[in-house]
C-alpha cells in the first residue's frame, strides 16, 4: 500500500479529469465508487484524506453542449465549471455518504493560496475539517478564475493543499503510471522511473501534454507539483488510476521522495506560483544565497516589475530561479541600490538603508 495510514496520517488524493469523466462527458461512477471505497478503508484505518478533484469543466460542457470539452475560450470554461461543479460535488457527497462519511466542498483560486492571510485561513479550515473526520473535496474555482489568477492544473493545486494542510503524502491519480525517461506514448521502449531522489535530475524528461485532452496538466505540471510537495516535507506519488481500487495494493508508480521540510513560512514562499517582480543577481550573490545568506544590493544586477515593500519577488541567478522572498524595498528604491555596498546606500536613499534587498528570514531557496 502506497502511503499506509500509520506512516502517513494525512493524505491528499488528486483525481484527474480523464479518470473521473468518460469521453462522452458522463461521470465514471462505477470506477469512482471503487476509489471512494479505498478512501473509506483508509479513513477507517485512521488516515485523514482530502480529495482534489478535477472534472467540473468536462461535466458542465456535456450538460451545456459546449464544443472542445468546454475549453474553447475562458467564458465557456467558466460557464461549464459553474454548471459541472454542482454535479461533481453531489457525486462525491453521495458516494462518500454511502460509507457514512461527510464530504465538504472547498473552491479556491490561486490568490487564496498566494496571499499569506488567505492561505492561513484556508489551512485552518482544512485542518478543522480533517480533524472532524470530514473529507474535503477541493477544486479550483474555475467559474471566477481568469488566466492571470489560475493554477491552471490541479496537480500543483494538490501540492499546495498538501502544504497548507501539513499533509504527509500526495497521490496524483493519472492516466499514466509514473515518470519515464521519454514519453511512452511516442516511445514504447521508454524506461519507467520508480523513485526520484532529486527532481532536478529528471525535470527534462517531462512534456506538458494531457494524454486525454480533457485535463490541463501533463508530466511537467506533475513535476512542478512534486517540487512544491517534497519541499514541504510530503512525498508525492504518480499512480495510474485506470484500474479499480487504485489506492489498494502497490500499483506501478513513481515516488518523489520528501525533503526535510522547511518552516511553514519558507515552504509557503518556495511553493508560490506568482510574484510581483524579479531581482536578477550575479553568480556570487547566488552562491551566498545557497549558503544561507540574505540578498544584498551589491550582488543585484537588474530589477523588473512594480512591487512594493513586503511583496513576493523571485530572485534570478545566471542559471535560472534561485529563490523567492519578500522585498525589503519597493521596485524603484531597489533599482537605485543595484550594485551598491551598504556604506554607499544612505547617500542614494537619503535615509539609513535596511540590511538587505531580501532578508534571509523572508527568503526561501527553490
Amino acid at each position: 500500500m502506497i502511503f499506509p495510514p500509520a506512516a502517513c496520517p494525512r493524505l491528499i488524493v488528486k483525481v484527474g479529469s480523464a479518470l473521473l469523466v468518460a469521453p462522452d462527458g458522463a461521470v465514471r461512477r462505477d470506477w469512482l465508487a471503487t476509489l471512494v471505497a479505498d478512501v473509506a478503508e483508509r479513513i477507517a484505518a485512521g488516515q485523514q484524506v482530502a480529495i482534489v478533484s478535477s472534472g467540473a469543466i468536462a461535466l458542465g460542457a456535456r450538460r451545456l453542449g459546449l464544443s472542445h470539452g468546454g475549453r474553447a475560450n475562458l467564458e465557456d470554461a467558466q460557464a461549464a465549471a459553474a454548471t459541472g461543479q454542482i454535479a461533481l460535488s453531489q457525486t462525491w457527497a453521495d458516494l462518500l455518504g454511502q460509507h457514512g462519511i461527510t464530504a465538504a466542498q472547498m473552491l479556491v483560486t490561486l490568490d487564496d493560496l498566494e496571499d499569506r492571510r488567505r492561505y492561513l485561513n484556508a489551512a485552518a479550515t482544512l485542518g478543522r475539517l480533517l480533524g472532524l473526520g470530514v473529507v474535503p473535496v477541493i477544486n479550483e474555482n474555475d467559474s471566477v478564475a481568469t488566466a492571470e489568477i489560475r493554477f491552471g492544473d490541479n496537480d500543483r493545486l494538490a501540492a499546495r493543499i498538501a502544504q497548507a494542510s501539513s499533509a504527509h503524502g500526495v497521490v496524483l491519480l493519472s492516466d499514466v503510471d509514473g515518470l519515464y525517461d521519454s514519453n511512452p506514448h511516442d516511445n514504447p521502449g521508454a524506461t519507467h522511473i520508480p523513485r526520484v531522489e532529486r527532481i532536478d535530475a529528471v525535470a527534462g524528461m517531462a512534456d506538458g501534454g494531457s494524454a486525454s485532452g480533457m485535463g490541463s496538466g501533463g508530466m511537467v505540471s506533475k513535476i512542478a507539483a512534486a517540487r512544491i510537495a517534497t519541499a514541504a516535507g510530503a512525498g508525492l506519488v504518480i499512480v495510474n488510476g485506470r484500474v479499480d481500487h487504485p489506492l489498494t495494493g502497490t500499483p506501478r508508480h513513481t515516488l518523489f521522495v520528501a525533503e526535510r521540510p522547511a518552516s511553514a513560512r519558507k515552504a509557503w514562499l518556495a511553493g508560490g506560483l506568482t510574484s510581483r517582480g524579479r531581482i536578477a543577481i550575479d553568480a556570487g550573490a547566488a552562491r551566498a544565497l545557497s549558503a544561507g545568506g540574505s540578498l544584498l544590493a551589491a550582488g543585484a544586477t537588474r530589477v523588473e516589475g512594480d512591487f512594493a515593500r513586503g511583496d513576493l519577488v523571485t530572485i534570478e541567478g545566471p542559471a535560472g530561479t534561485v529563490a523567492r522572498g519578500l522585498a525589503e524595498y519597493d521596485a524603484a528604491d531597489a533599482a537605485r541600490l543595484l550594485g551598491l555596498r551598504s556604506e554607499d546606500q544612505a547617500a542614494v536613499l537619503g535615509y539609513t538603508p535596511r540590511a538587505a534587498l531580501v532578508h534571509r528570514s523572508h527568503l526561501a531557496l527553490v
